[in-house]
């Protein structure tokens, strides 16, 4: 292998480059750095925006071999211009990096695809490359405001969690977390135990609908030598392994009532009795219990204690319904498919609007889980770039194909965008500010959505005051689609 070639000087940072002759103007008026190369991968034309990302003169790159130049994260292993030359389409990697004249790391999105003759014989490649800087700020801002340890979110609902999570992580009291299967109750239980004081000892779950009663009981108290048939040598449980930390039971409506006995001993008194020995042993473990039942009707029926319901009712969180969130798709979509790259090749750019619209009117009777999983299988089809519908699952896009299952459902990007906007009005009674705030977006940028898709606000403007009905002119209603206007100037702008 040839030793790598010395990159151009860059001249000092600040300092305007020299405007080289025989430009081309198209490509110098586009704000994306955009490059040629011939079939020998070396450099035939490079814009002015190209000079200023990279900080190397045009005339210092046409001549030389691309990955002299940009010296890219892939450009070693998985040139995306090679990737497009194998599958002779466009590609886009949002994942790149490379390292400008001055030293500096800079994220970059790249996109490329080969120019060709008349004939279709491949002369070449072109590839553009935009400066993601701004965007990865905006990404690690958005990250701190939507996420609280691992918890990914900006609805209400989720919003609500956040503050709550940090008082009752520092108290030591039992905590019961409600929500259907699959919405996180676990994911909410490991953030309360990671932001706890006891975060340095182990978080242990228990699944209580999986395990037989007896079998329950062993694991959670442990047993000693010759408890039972080839019980041989002594057996830590649950409690023990959690010792100074968290315990998870999740399910813990499933649990016999014989058993909830010993659970509400362990919780009164903080000791137990492992199966077959004699003397009690204390425990220093936070509780924290899970279900996806009503406990207060399994009470009522009695199939529930009350006393070990109270007990461990002390704080309540719940985890709403994905159907009840769909705000937070975007985001969860975003984080899983992070997850995913960070993992697995070839990367996944994004997900294209129409598969977005699809999500984003889907029931998600599986919740999150069941969000996990559609995208695990789009990524699976996919193979690289943006996930479109014909990746997602068939009982997505074949629901999409037949109104008649969809009733009351959204079927279209812009029709997602509307039921959005409605419930987040709908919930801050028509309050224009409250509801962009809620929705992440400036106010006005909400009001021009309103007008633009022509939406029916509620009848208070959320400081009691009912709109006016529209007048006969036509003209808009004052209150919150009116707007405040200037002097001299309609209310329609």
């Amino acid at each position: 292998m040839s030793p790598r070639a010395p990159r151009p000087p860059a001249p000092p940072r600040g300092e305007k480059l020299a405007v080289a002759r025989d430009r081309d103007p198209i490509l110098d008026a586009l704000g994306e750095g955009v490059f040629t190369v011939d079939r020998d991968w070396r450099i035939t034309s490079f814009n002015r925006a190209a000079e200023q990302l990279t900080g190397v003169p045009r005339t210092a790159a046409i001549g030389q071999r691309c990955r002299e130049v940009l010296r890219t994260s892939i450009c070693q292993d998985g040139c995306i211009l090679q990737r497009a030359l194998q599958t002779r389409q466009r590609v886009v990697d949002d994942s790149v990096y490379f390292v400008d004249a001055w030293g500096e790391r800079i994220p970059v999105q790249v996109a490329s695809a080969l120019i060709q003759d008349e004939t279709g014989e491949v002369i070449g490649g072109v590839e553009t490359f935009q400066d993601l800087r701004q965007v990865a700020e905006l990404r690690k801002q958005l990250a701190g405001q939507h996420t609280c340890a691992d918890i990914v979110g900006r609805s209400p609902a989720i919003r609500r969690l956040f503050d709550l999570l940090p008082p009752v992580a520092a108290s030591d009291a039992t905590v019961l977390i409600q929500g259907p299967s699959g919405s996180g109750k676990e994911l909410v239980a490991r953030a309360l135990h990671d932001l706890s004081p006891r975060r340095q000892q182990r978080f242990v779950p228990v699944n209580c609908g999986a395990l037989p009663d007896a079998l329950l009981e062993s694991e959670l108290f442990g047993y000693k030598a010759g408890a039972f048939t080839d019980a041989k040598r002594d057996k830590p449980g649950r409690f023990a392994l959690a010792e100074g930390g968290t315990l998870f039971l999740d399910e813990i409506g499933d649990v016999s009532r014989a058993l909830q006995v010993r659970l509400l001993r362990v919780l009164q008194e903080r000791s137990y009795e492992p199966l077959g020995g004699v003397a009690s042993v204390r425990t220093d473990v936070r509780v924290i219990a899970a279900t996806n039942k009503d406990l207060a009707e399994l009470v009522r029926a009695g199939t529930f204690r009350e006393d070990l319901f109270y007990r461990i009712h002390v704080v309540r969180l719940d985890v709403p319904p994905l159907a009840q969130r769909r705000e937070d798709i975007p985001l969860l979509v975003d984080h899983l498919l992070r997850q995913h790259n960070s993992l697995y090749s070839p990367r996944i750019t994004g997900v294209s609007p129409a598969a977005l619209a699809l999500l984003a009117q889907h029931d998600f009777p599986g919740n999150v889980r069941e969000l996990q999983n559609i995208i695990a299988h789009a990524s699976v089809l996919c193979r690289g770039g943006l996930i479109e519908p014909r990746h997602l699952p068939p009982e997505l896009t074949q629901a999409h194909r037949h109104p008649s299952r969809t009733a009351g459902r959204t079927t279209d990007l812009k029709s997602a965008e509307r039921a959005l906007i409605e419930e987040a009005l709908n919930r801050q009674q028509g309050n224009r500010a409250r509801a962009a705030q809620e929705l992440g977006i400036h106010p006005s940028t909400l009001y021009r959505k309103i007008q633009r898709l022509g939406l029916e606000t509620p009848v208070t403007d959320g400081r009691g005051q009912r709109r006016a009905a529209p007048s006969s002119t036509g003209g808009a209603p004052d209150g919150i689609l009116a707007g405040r206007s200037s002097p001299g100037r309609s209310p329609h702008g």
